[in-house]
């Protein structure tokens, strides 16, 4: 294998090459989770106008004691009268405020609305309410108070989640400009793969790669197209490759990448024109990540060669593709990182960085990270608990319980 290059330099490589994929238009009840690829500015005030924060009764400015209520009104049905001295009009949370309300005095801070004599020779009885005196504009929202027209709303690289849903339906959008998912196709190579439900033949295992880097592939945004599983044998790992470049923009396969005489991966891509950008990082576990690029025409795929074994195919999705999915939707790529105290002590590698599966929990001092176990690459249990991957710098020696160690944290 070629000098092994450090995580950090691995992924400056990938990312200039992801590159956002174009746009499409995408209605708002279908955008969760999407990354927006416009600016989104308010057209209208919000709220557009003044309305009541309380059920309650709107009342002229300074106004106290028995008032007559003259009129409701309810969210979406104004008033038809206005609010003049002596007088009060029932609101509801939201109802636009009538003319003349210099403030609204919740129900609680009134005495139950009551009836005053009818005059004589009238059967008509009014309906009148008791209140004190409130501060002037109390309980009534402005027009802007939340947003101005004009106001950025959104920019391109945000990621619409529930809140910014809300948000754009609260300025009338129906519709908005997404960046595409990225399509993914994954590959899993091996003689001993069986797909799960099927029996097992002797040296033979169940196939897990496919599975799980399609749930990651899915977390991080993409489309996760159907998987495949591929023998040992080059011409059925350069036909599986082909069908994948002509139609992916991610292309993800795991095992085949080593230096084995069963591995075929990087020969087929070779004679496929995948331009190779670097092969073997200086990782445990994930030493034999590949990585390059296709183009064929109009065609543009970027190519992942990741390790066999389950967790190091997991843990290089999470420190390579992950990030390209994202940008390529126009997402900020960099996983959440922070530090964390250790709880026990990690013997460090003398010539790689180690991404250890850990589990975190809060404490006065800070986070602490525990590991999750027994951190073999084919040990896939150890990701069952893990919240992110302490990164133990390469060196001599044993990082010590109770140092601080980087952490990347994982969806």
């Amino acid at each position: 294998m070629p000098d092994l290059i450090a995580i950090d330099e691995a992924r400056r490589r990938v990312l200039a090459l992801a590159r956002p994929l174009a746009a499409e238009d995408i209605a708002l009840d279908q955008a969760l989770g999407r990354v927006l690829a416009e600016e989104v500015t308010s057209t209208v005030d919000v709220p557009p106008f003044p309305n009541s924060a309380m059920d309650g009764f709107a009342v002229a400015r300074g106004a106290q004691g028995e008032l007559r209520v003259v009129g409701e009104a309810r969210a979406g049905s104004p008033s038809p009268v206005a609010v003049r001295p002596g007088t009060a009009v029932r609101i509801s949370t939201g109802a636009l405020v009538p003319e003349g309300t210099g403030t609204v005095v919740p129900v609680e801070q009134t005495e139950p609305p009551g009836r005053l004599a009818p005059d004589a020779g009238s059967e008509r009885a009014d309906e009148w309410v008791r209140v004190l005196a409130s501060a002037p504009g109390a309980n009534i929202r402005q027009p802007g108070e939340d947003l101005r027209a004009g106001q950025t709303v959104l920019g391109p690289g945000a990621e619409l989640g529930p809140a910014a849903l809300g948000v754009l339906a609260s300025v009338g959008r129906a519709a908005v400009r997404c960046a595409r998912r990225p399509r993914v196709a994954i590959l899993a190579t091996g003689d001993e793969l069986v797909p799960p439900g099927e029996g097992l033949r002797p040296g033979a295992i169940w196939s897990s790669n496919p599975v799980a880097l399609a749930g990651q592939a899915v977390l991080a945004g993409a489309d996760a197209g159907a998987t495949e599983t591929v023998p040992d044998a080059a011409p059925a790992t350069r036909d599986a490759l082909a069908r994948a470049l002509a139609s992916a923009d991610v292309v993800c396969v795991s095992g085949g990448v080593s230096v084995g005489p069963h591995d075929h991966v990087k020969g087929a891509l070779a004679a496929l024109g995948a331009e190779q950008r670097f092969w073997g990082v200086a990782l445990r576990p994930g030493k034999p990540t590949w990585f390059g690029t296709y183009a064929s025409g109009a065609r543009r795929a970027l190519v992942f060669g990741l390790p066999g074994n389950p967790v190091s195919a997991m843990v290089t999705f999470q420190l390579f593709v992950r990030p390209a999915l994202r940008a390529l939707q126009g997402a900020d790529p960099a996983a959440a990182r922070s530090t964390a105290v250790l709880d026990a002590g990690l013997a460090r590698n003398s010539s790689r960085e180690q991404a250890v599966r850990c589990r975190l929990r809060a404490e006065a001092d800070g986070l602490h990270a525990v590991p999750t176990g027994p951190q073999g690459s084919h040990v896939l249990t150890s990701m069952l608990a893990a919240d992110c991957l302490a990164l133990v710098a390469a060196g001599e020696g044993e990082l010590a319980a109770g140092e601080r160690v980087e952490v990347e944290l994982l969806r």
